[in-house]
């Protein structure tokens, strides 16, 4: 830490594989695709820990923070 550092505290260290795992699951739920949520599911049920959770739903709010793209109507009828 230098003198003119802003942070105060450290990060809590991430869990990437979860944060990743989190993104996935909210991309399939945008694009309604059950089975891969389920399979996500399935592997998050594996590891029940408080931190591996929050991991995930932070990765799951970081895709869910971009708007999604609005689709043009259909000017071929």
């Amino acid at each position: 830490m230098g003198i003119f550092s802003r942070k105060s505290t450290p990060e809590p260290a991430r869990d990437e594989e979860m944060v990743e795992l989190g993104r996935e699951y909210a991309i399939a739920r945008r694009h309604r695709d059950t089975k891969a949520m389920n399979r996500i599911m399935r592997q998050v049920g594996n590891d029940k820990d408080v931190k591996d959770l929050s991991d995930f739903r932070a990765g799951q709010e970081s895709y869910d923070s971009i708007p999604p793209i609005p689709r043009g109507r259909n000017r071929r009828r």
